[in-house]
């Protein structure tokens, strides 16, 4: 298993044209708990780390991502923007110096993302979050690792699919933040949209992967 810097840029792109093609989607979500904002922010915010990638010749993967990362942070300065953008910066701490990425990498990609987002927001798992699909992703590329996974797409599917399924779990959850507190009473049964932002970034790698 061998993810290259093509590879990566594909992802990035990937994620760019996700985020756009769930735009009204997540506009629609962020409507009932919060100020309605978070499809713009995304859309706006990975397209401009699409446009960093695709004007840098970096073959550090590390540095690639804090490029991307940055270009978020930048771009959408919103509590969800600034999430994002550390989420990535954290997965580019955790793998610069490679110009690949085998399954280690992969899994050190995913908990960085993680817990670059957690440290920089203070949340938890369980507290209806962005963390909820991140969290479970991180977990399920670690235990791909350590069972040998060798094959790229299909350490990818396997984060997805743990993603949705946190955002699924995430139905049942109370909020304990922001507007989505505020609004808790009518959220139940219905997904976090941040969740749903989480688990986009690995329909991403699974899509750039495939």
């Amino acid at each position: 298993m061998q993810i290259t810097r093509e590879d990566v840029v594909r992802f990035v792109n990937k994620a760019s044209d996700i985020m756009n093609e769930n735009k009204d989607y997540l506009i629609e979500l962020d409507a009932n708990s919060g100020d309605g904002d978070l499809g713009l922010t995304m859309s706006k915010g990975f397209a401009a780390a699409k446009e960093k990638v695709n004007s840098i010749d970096e073959k550090d993967l590390g540095k690639l991502l804090f490029a991307a990362g940055s270009a978020i942070a930048s771009a959408v300065p919103s509590t969800m923007g600034t999430l994002m953008g550390s989420g990535m910066l954290g997965a580019a701490k955790a793998v610069k110096g490679n110009e690949t990425l085998d399954a280690a990498g992969f899994a050190a990609f995913a908990l960085g993302y993680y817990e670059g987002a957690q440290k920089r927001g203070k949340a938890n798992p369980g507290e209806r979050t962005l963390l909820d699909s991140l969290k479970p992703a991180a977990d399920a590329a670690q235990e791909a690792a350590a069972a040998g996974c060798d094959d790229a797409k299909a350490m990818a599917e396997k984060c997805y699919e743990a993603a949705c399924a946190g955002v699924e779990a995430t139905k049942d959850m109370a909020p304990v933040y922001g507007k989505a507190f505020v609004h808790r009473e009518k959220l139940h049964g219905v997904p976090d949209q941040g969740a749903i932002v989480g688990s986009l970034l690995y329909k991403a790698w699974l899509e750039a992967l495939s």
